[in-house]
């Protein structure tokens, strides 16, 4: 029986390798996606050359409305969701004294309310059905904070406490909840970042990267 992920962000970054490599081990693919259309449009392309169903649906998880949506338009497509992965969030790099609150709100609505929207909208099938698994990816930074980016780093570190809370609450239901924190990942998320303090990040990260850093730079997700 196949079975399917449903991703957040997938257009790009490390919501796209996900959705290539859960295509290439057979599963159908969900993508959801805010507005990078040509992306996702090339993203579908190359899940169809891997033999995979897959499908690409555009909405704002910040939105209570879009979230249902993109779920019920991915469900309506390939079946009910196994995985959810809550890929999509945004940065704000800013001395939190420049940071003003329609900044933070953005930052927590997409960061955080998104995962809560999408979480909602999948739960109870995979109550109903006890069985599922929901991935946030939270980051680093939502463990030890990072200067400049306090909105970022508290919003992460709220998807973690989520995470905790809710693993314990479903569990009993046969649904594992699940967060990552990766480090600095090469995306168009740290493009902003200049070559010295992507140098310093590379020094403070405890498996040193086998390539050079000038790779890392040009292998791009």
């Amino acid at each position: 029986m196949h079975k399917t992920v449903f991703i957040t962000g997938a257009s790009r970054g490390i919501g796209r390798a996900a959705a290539l490599r859960f295509a290439m081990d057979g599963w159908r693919v969900g993508i959801g996606y805010h507005t990078s259309d040509a992306e996702a449009r090339a993203l579908i392309a190359a899940l169809a050359e891997l033999g995979t169903m897959a499908t690409a649906v555009r909405g704002d998880v910040a939105s209570a409305e879009d979230a249902a949506r993109m779920v019920q338009e991915t469900r309506t497509a390939l079946g009910h969701i196994d995985v959810l992965i809550n890929n999509a969030g945004i940065a704000h790099t800013a001395l939190f004294t420049d940071t003003d609150y329609a900044a933070w709100r953005r930052l927590f609505a997409v960061n955080v309310d998104g995962a809560y929207h999408c979480t909602g909208a999948v739960l109870p099938d995979m109550i109903s059905r006890r069985s599922g698994v929901i991935l946030n990816v939270s980051s680093i930074w939502g463990l030890v904070g990072a200067s400049c980016e306090v909105a970022y780093s508290a919003s992460k570190a709220a998807l973690i406490g989520f995470t905790k809370a809710l693993a314990k609450e479903v569990g009993p239901s046969g649904i594992r909840v699940n967060c990552i924190a990766p480090g600095v990942i090469d995306t168009d998320m740290v493009k902003v970042l200049g070559q010295e303090t992507l140098d310093q990040l590379v020094e403070q990260t405890v498996v040193k990267p086998r390539q050079s850093k000038e790779q890392l730079r040009s292998n791009r997700i």
